[in-house]
């Protein structure tokens, strides 16, 4: 019967990801004078998103069509600079070797596009008749919206307060 394999104390493990030469490399590239461009951009979809729900709320609570033509503003906003923060995140996630060698970073990402199908086909839906659309599946994609905000916001801000990426370093 063959022994089992027992770790002694002098032996050491070696992450091999956090080994890499450039794992430590992960001040943001993408700036404008130090200001991260994704940190600057990804608030809007955010903000926009949870408008989008509040809209289709109202409309639902009051039978008032502005609240139906606001969410649809809200909605294709929200697509629109989610595209633009996607841009910057993804160009961040594939220059900055230090933000690529993460697994967290990836899972990120794949959130983060999940979130922009959701939010262009919420705009898309409505452009069919944004009145009519609100119930019951607008306010349905709005509700799933804002609950994948909330999972990909809170995620990357573990990947900038936790692992401090994609931040600038300062003078």
């Amino acid at each position: 019967m063959p022994e089992p394999l027992v770790q002694t104390s002098d032996e050491t493990q070696i992450d091999p990801i956090t080994s890499h030469p450039d794992f430590d490399l992960t001040e943001s590239r993408i700036a404008l004078h130090g200001h991260p461009i994704h940190a600057m951009l990804v608030a809007f979809p955010v903000a926009l998103t949870f408008c989008t729900f509040g809209g289709d709320a109202l409309y639902w609570w009051s039978g008032d069509v502005f609240w139906a033509r606001a969410a649809v503003w809200a909605a294709g906003t929200a697509f629109l600079f989610g595209l633009a923060a996607g841009a910057s995140g993804t160009m961040e996630l594939l220059i900055v070797p230090g933000i690529r060698a993460r697994a967290a970073a990836w899972t990120h990402f794949v959130i983060a596009v999940l979130l922009l199908a959701l939010l262009g086909t919420n705009w898309g839906y409505r452009m069919t008749g944004y009145e009519s659309a609100v119930l019951p599946y607008g306010i349905l994609l709005s509700g799933f919206s804002v609950l994948v905000v909330m999972v990909t916001g809170w995620h990357g801000g573990k990947l900038v307060f936790d692992y401090r990426l994609g931040t600038s370093k300062g003078n």
